[in-house]
């Protein structure tokens, strides 16, 4: 079995790519990274550690890799792998979309067998994303041939991989935790499920509930560290003021999350400790600039912040410590990151409350956005 994995990052190495080769595939990766290329196609192999006090390591085989700007070989294994997978970013589907789309192309041409194409990103409906922006490249004609021979099942993945350096390039550490869940009712019946994969019939729980709990807790303990001088999620997690800010945004998205979804309220307090438990990890050392890059993407209106906020409000309750989190954001500072730079200007240029309308998408008038105001002014003052 062939599969193509677009992202030969630290993720897609460390994550997908272990388990799609433990699971009997030839992985074949696709990046932009041209050291991460040239090691992988002299190699064809790489090590992964787990962060745990074993630190067991597995050797992954069996593997190479294509430059994504070499798109006629790239559309070549595209058309000639039974399952095509990415972890780049969710804004990043739309530049790999056309060389995928040209493999598509020469597999319909070929009359090749059905094929799965899996987004494993951060996001709702990543792999609906990826269809869209493949489908823009087909005619009518081949979308249509495409109808039953091609797959975008959505996923939802969770595992924490910090930024790292090593001696050796492509090793790569991660949490032991994983999760990796595909959408079943959008996958062709009868095409191998790959092993250590949860297969579900509706995803949206699994997707809210990890975006909702790890993203949000996440960023919540990476804006608060800043705030208060830390370096890591770990040494923010072991200051208990930090902790218990994480705490109290779990807790409402908590409410939100059994209220819509169902899930037990006592497995998911469980869920929320072994998430807490995750960012303690000792093992790990993960930057809080990498956990808080790209705060307007997280503060958009369909992310990790706003969007249990607004779910919270439509049952009437304050989302005050998810409005903390958003205040924070705004506060969150790293000189190489240019969504950093906007929000810096948009608070200098046009004030505070036409920046949290600007990447909040929330109108003057709406409550919520009050309360992110109210709190933004009261770590003002706490940090005074």
């Amino acid at each position: 079995m062939k599969a193509v994995h677009f992202g030969a990052g630290n993720i897609g190495r460390g994550f997908i790519g272990l388990l799609l080769s433990r699971a009997g595939y030839e992985v074949c990766f696709v990046d932009v990274n041209e050291m991460l290329v040239s090691e992988l196609q002299h190699r064809g192999e790489y090590t992964v550690s787990l962060a745990s006090d074993g630190r067991e390591t597995y050797h992954v085989t069996g593997v190479t890799a294509l430059h994504g700007g070499d798109t006629d070989r790239v559309a070549e294994a595209v058309a000639g792998a039974d399952l095509v997978t990415t972890a780049v970013g969710v804004n990043i589907l739309k530049h790999i979309a056309e060389g995928i789309a040209k493999g598509v192309k020469l597999r319909l041409q070929a009359g090749g067998g059905p094929q799965h194409l899996i987004a494993c990103e951060n996001a709702i409906g990543g792999s609906a994303q990826l269809q869209a922006h493949v489908f823009g490249y087909l005619s009518e004609e081949e979308q249509r041939l495409a109808e039953g021979r091609l797959a975008f099942p959505n996923a939802a993945v969770d595992r924490i991989v910090p930024l790292q350096h090593h001696e050796d390039p492509l090793h790569v550490t991660v949490e032991p935790f994983y999760e990796w869940v595909v959408d079943r009712s959008q996958t062709i019946p009868g095409l191998p499920e790959i092993p250590g994969v949860h297969y579900a019939d509706g995803l949206e729980p699994y997707i809210e509930r990890k975006l909702f709990t790890v993203n949000t807790g996440h960023c919540c303990a990476a804006y608060m560290g800043f705030l208060h001088g830390k370096s890591t999620i770990q040494e923010s997690m072991a200051d208990e003021r930090i902790a218990a800010e994480v705490r109290a945004v779990l807790g409402e998205t908590g409410r939100l999350l059994t209220a819509k979804h169902g899930f037990d309220a006592g497995e998911h307090q469980a869920y929320i400790e072994k998430t807490m438990e995750r960012f303690r990890n000792p093992h790990l050392t993960d930057e809080v600039a990498r956990v808080g890059r790209s705060p307007v993407r997280k503060l958009s209106p369909n992310d990790r912040l706003v969007r249990p906020a607004l779910g919270l409000h439509d049952m009437d309750v304050r989302p005050a410590a998810l409005a903390r989190a958003m205040a924070a954001a705004l506060k969150f500072r790293a000189e190489d990151d240019p969504e950093v730079q906007q929000i810096r200007a948009e608070l200098e240029e046009h004030g505070l409350s036409a920046a949290v309308s600007r990447f909040t998408s929330l109108a003057a008038d709406h409550p919520v956005h009050a309360i992110i105001v109210e709190q933004y002014e009261a770590l003002s003052r706490e940090l005074a």
